[in-house]
């Protein structure tokens, strides 16, 4: 069910029981009925629970006419600052919101300012890309921030607008560092805001910096049990570090959670992240019943419930090394893949991929043909970020059709050279490991170890990454280190104990 309809079930119920979603105040000039629908509603905000959130807004509306940043929070529910732009509906409803905000006022400087932020935001959406707007939102909350240095809800927003708008091309870092900052001078003097734990996850999600955000990892969910969002988010670093137990418990929470409340993006978004860490336990039969499950579950018009179908599915092949089973894989016809093309792209890959190493050349040329159209059509909609993923993946599949060493490296490159996406647990396979294992089949074991590491230090604890390097390690003559990962292999591989 998607979640606007969750969140209109109850609109004129009153609240919902939704458990403790986490405690937070932001300080407005509203009647008193109003702040509490505030209060909740802003920590719901901080899990992403946007549509509840939104609900929740509404009602502060109704308990307060006057109450402008009632409406702020409307349009700020319609703001998914970390996931995608949004939706002509969402721009639309958030637009709206913004009207009336500015239309009702507020009675104080501070929450004009909050209201004039979101609303440089959605100003002029059909003549300024949403980068543009990203940046003006950016700007307009550091000067809230500034202009308010005791209120901590506006430097957390900055610290969120800051994150939501880095350059994935940035291997500094520097804006998610800065952000950081921000969250950890905040840290000690809310030390139980939800906000600040799930904004230095998605600050610290990267493989050089993962291991700084694991205190706040495994502290999220204990603020907000309520949320399927905080229970799923922390797998974000346990991933990132190859934690694979943690990880299979925060998303079995999450998305028995999510399946609670009928929020059917929440749970497939924690699946694929279950589904992968199975996988990596060996623990294949469990992951081939979330397999078995995604078909039946209702398509919700997300973006990280399109990525998780069509994940879900090639990761199940290609994680197993099934070929032929890759190859076979069809995209599911009971989704609108128009919106959604990266993701579709997923299994256009496994079946390339597959197909190029079951000796099926047309096939493969076939799905090839498809990443390229697939890859023009994001160039064509100037969105690079997701242009430059299914390249990747264009790049690998045809380099093990012509089993074409540049090709791999060209691809493994351009992956060093970006990050993964916040809705993706990781690639389908890293590209680095592709090449680690042609470089393997080409007889150049030396160099096929020195790229199963590197691929390791970016994704570690992988079964296959480990058990390249172990091949690649005996090969190589470096018994000891061959030993270590086979040592590794078996600590991780509950099918191989």
């Amino acid at each position: 069910m998607p979640l606007a309809l969750v969140a209109q079930e109850h609109k004129h119920g009153g609240p919902a029981d939704l458990g403790n979603v986490g405690h937070v105040h932001l300080a407005t000039s509203c009647n008193a009925a109003a702040q509490k629908e505030i209060d909740l509603a802003d920590a719901l905000l901080h899990s992403f629970w946007y549509g509840e959130a939104e609900t929740s807004f509404r009602r502060a509306a109704d308990a307060d006419p006057q109450c402008g940043m009632a409406w702020w929070g409307v349009a700020m529910s319609n703001f998914h600052q970390i996931w995608a732009p949004p939706t002509p509906a969402e721009l639309k409803n958030g637009s709206e919101a913004v009207r009336k905000a500015e239309s009702i006022g507020a009675k104080t400087g501070r929450e004009r300012a909050y209201i004039d932020a979101i609303g440089i935001f959605y100003a002029d959406a059909d003549k300024r890309t949403h980068p543009q707007r990203l940046d003006a939102y950016e700007n307009a909350m550091e000067s809230v921030a500034a202009a308010n240095p005791d209120d901590h809800e506006a430097a957390i927003f900055y610290a969120l607008a800051i994150r939501a708008n880095v350059d994935d091309r940035d291997k500094t870092y520097a804006k998610q560092k800065k952000a950081g900052a921000i969250l950890a001078r905040i840290l000690p003097l809310e030390p139980e805001h939800p906000g600040i734990a799930h904004y230095i996850i998605h600050c610290y999600d990267y493989p050089s910096l993962a291991s700084l955000a694991l205190p706040a990892a495994r502290a999220y969910a204990k603020l907000a049990p309520g949320s399927p969002h905080a229970l799923h988010m922390p797998a974000h670093i346990f991933t990132r570090l190859g934690l694979w137990d943690e990880s299979i418990a925060s998303n079995l929470a999450s998305a028995a959670k999510a399946h609670e409340h009928g929020l059917v993006s929440d749970e497939l978004h924690a699946i694929d992240y279950l589904e992968y860490a199975y996988l990596q336990r060996g623990e294949n039969a469990k992951a081939y019943e979330l397999v078995k499950r995604v078909p039946e579950m209702t398509k919700d018009e997300t973006f990280q419930a399109a990525y998780a179908v069509a994940a879900v599915l090639a990761r199940y092949s290609i994680e197993r090394r099934e070929w032929k089973e890759a190859a076979a894989l069809t995209v599911p016809q009971n989704a609108d893949w128009t919106r959604f093309p990266w993701a579709e792209a997923n299994i256009h890959f496994a079946v390339a991929l597959g197909a190029a190493r079951s000796n099926e050349p047309e096939l493969a040329k076939k799905a090839l043909d498809r990443l390229a159209a697939i890859h023009q059509t994001l160039v064509d909609r100037n969105d690079r970020y997701w242009a430059g993923q299914v390249e990747i993946q264009r790049l690998s599949a045809a380099a093990w059709l012509d089993r074409d060493l540049k090709l791999a490296q060209e691809a493994a490159a351009l992956e060093a050279s970006t990050d993964k996406h916040p809705v993706t647990p990781g690639a389908i396979v890293p590209a680095r490991e592709l090449l680690a294992e042609m470089l393997l089949e080409a007889g150049n074991a030396q160099d096929a170890l020195t790229e199963a590491q590197r691929a390791l230090r970016d994704a570690p604890n992988r079964y296959n990454g480990l058990r390249l390097a172990a091949v690649a390690a005996e090969k190589s003559g470096r018994s000891a280190d061959a030993k270590n990962y086979r040592s590794q292999i078996a600590e991780l591989r509950v099918s191989e104990r």
